[in-house]
């Protein structure tokens, strides 16, 4: 077993509490790790591995990497990625789809669209039931504040998610844990340098409202752990719920 540092030890503890709290991983799981070769993936990957060599729960992971033919600007090589798959004994599999088309822009909606769509693919033909996605604390802070500026609703990401009648369950083991804190434990593993990067990414809403959020936390050194808590404590007697 690797020994762990302490920020290692803080997150895997965070990985912990999540699990407790939202029952993500239950005996004789078979779970597929979606790894697009970027530092939330990556630790979210090492810290399940680890946690499979002691858990008393038992349950088998599956790895899954997915390269689109949409330029990335900084890929991780697929011998790199395969290396750090054989290195940690875990099962791996690559898939490569095709999203560019003459009659569609490529959008943060329709690449994520795709990648979801070919993950639950391959989780079916895995024998995979959750699949588990390296969504961090932030993530879903910020997917709060997409939905409610951009598409007009409240909504976010759940650490637990069923659909298609509980047939493919997501579980974001990551949800307890801030972004700082994984760049911090990617830094002492010492992670392939060139990380998955979306040409999008510098002009996107995500990257928007990111920097929103960094200039609000300057006023409030509370305000990620007191939106992440207000998504569970809606007062519905002060909504106007009824009308659109």
């Amino acid at each position: 077993m690797v020994k762990l540092t302490e920020i290692g030890h803080h997150i895997s503890k965070r990985i912990g509490k999540a699990i407790g709290d939202y029952n993500l991983i239950e005996e004789g799981d078979r779970i597929l790790v979606a790894v697009s070769g970027g530092k939330d993936s990556y630790t979210l990957l090492k810290l399940l591995r680890e946690r499979q060599k002691w858990s008393p729960v038992k349950f088998d992971l599956v790895v899954a990497h997915i390269e689109t033919d949409f330029v990335c600007a900084g890929c991780v090589h697929k011998e790199t990625m395969r290396k750090v798959f054989q290195d940690m004994g875990v099962k791996y599999i690559f898939r490569s789809i095709k999203i560019l088309s003459k009659k569609r822009e490529v959008s943060c909606f329709w690449c994520s669209w795709n990648r979801r769509k070919t993950l639950f693919e391959i989780a079916q033909e895995a024998g995979c039931q959750k699949v588990a996605l390296g969504h961090h604390k932030d993530d879903i802070i910020e997917t709060t504040h997409l939905n409610l500026f951009f598409q007009g609703e409240f909504s976010s990401m759940n650490p637990r998610q069923e659909l298609f009648a509980g047939k493919i369950i997501i579980i974001r083991p990551l949800c307890y844990v801030e972004e700082k804190t994984i760049k911090k434990f990617a830094k002492e593993s010492e992670y392939p340098e060139q990380t998955c990067k979306c040409p999008n990414s510098l002009r996107s809403n995500r990257t928007y409202v990111k920097k929103i959020i960094g200039e609000l936390e300057k006023r409030s050194p509370d305000l990620k752990t007191n939106i992440f808590k207000s998504i569970s404590r809606i007062k519905k007697e002060y909504l106007n719920i009824d009308h659109d």
